[in-house]
C-alpha cells in the first residue's frame, strides 16, 4: 500500500514568469525534504505541464503530513500581478491503495492509489475543495472527507505569515526557533500559531497517521 499525491497549482495562468519559477523551486525543496527528512525518495515526484504534479508516499500515513508541508510551503509565498495580489495554491488529492506497476517514471507507473487520486482531482476540479483524500475503505473517507473540509476553510483565512508559522511548525520546529528564522518575537509567533488553528490541524494530522497505520497495517 501506498499513498499517491496527485496536485495542480491554481490560477497559474496568472503567475507572472518569475513567480512561477520560485512555485517550482519550492515544490522542489519539499521534494528534497521529504527524501531527506521522511525517508520519501524525491525522484518519485515529477511534475508536468509545469503546474501540476504527482508523487508516491510509501508510508501512507505520512500522506496528510506531507501534503499539509506542501500546501504550507506555497501559501507562504504570494505575488502582486496586474495591481492584485496573489497567493499560490494548490488543489491536491491523496490516493491510498495498492501499487500495481512500478515504473522508473512515475507516469507510466499505475494501481489503485494512482487511480483515486488523479480521479479525485478530476472530480475536485469543478469544485472549491482543494485538498480531499480516497481509499477503498469507505469509512475513511467518510471521516476524512468531514476533517479536510474543514481544514479547507480554516487554510482559506491563512495569511502568508500564517501559512509560514504552519510550515515551520509542521518540520517539529518550536515557537523560539520559529522566531529566530522569522524575525519577530516568540509571543507573536505564538499569536499567529493560534489563528492559524494549529491545536486543531495538529490533533488532526496524529489522527490520520493513527487511522491510516491501523487500517492499512497489514496490507503494507
Amino acid at each position: 500500500m501506498i499513498a499517491v499525491l496527485t496536485a495542480d497549482l491554481i490560477d497559474s495562468s496568472k503567475y507572472e514568469s518569475d513567480f512561477l519559477e520560485k512555485v517550482i523551486e519550492t515544490l522542489q525543496e519539499q521534494f528534497i525534504y521529504f527524501e531527506k527528512s521522511l525517508a520519501e525518495k524525491a525522484s518519485n515526484f515529477s511534475i508536468y505541464r509545469g503546474d501540476s504534479f504527482q508523487g508516491i508516499i510509501k508510508s501512507p500515513e505520512k500522506a496528510l503530513l506531507c501534503s499539509f508541508l506542501l500546501k504550507t510551503a506555497l501559501n507562504k509565498l504570494e505575488s502582486e500581478a496586474n495591481s492584485s495580489i496573489i497567493k499560490a495554491d494548490l488543489k491536491l488529492a491523496i490516493g491510498i491503495g495498492s501499487f500495481d506497476l512500478k515504473r522508473d517514471e512515475i507516469s507510466e507507473s499505475n494501481g489503485e492509489a494512482f487511480q483515486f487520486s488523479g480521479r479525485t482531482l478530476d472530480e475536485m476540479k469543478s469544485g472549491s475543495r482543494k485538498l480531499m483524500l480516497k481509499t477503498s475503505n469507505i469509512d475513511i473517507n467518510a471521516e476524512f472527507d468531514t476533517s479536510l473540509a474543514l481544514f479547507d476553510f480554516i487554510a482559506d483565512r491563512w495569511s502568508t505569515a500564517s501559512a509560514e508559522v504552519i510550515f515551520y511548525l509542521l518540520q517539529g520546529l518550536k515557537e523560539k526557533e520559529i522566531a529566530q528564522i522569522v524575525g519577530i518575537s516568540q509571543s507573536a509567533i505564538n499569536q499567529r500559531k493560534k489563528a492559524a488553528g494549529w491545536d486543531p490541524i495538529s490533533v488532526l494530522l496524529k489522527r490520520f497517521e493513527e487511522k491510516i497505520s491501523a487500517t492499512f497495517k497489514g496490507n503494507q
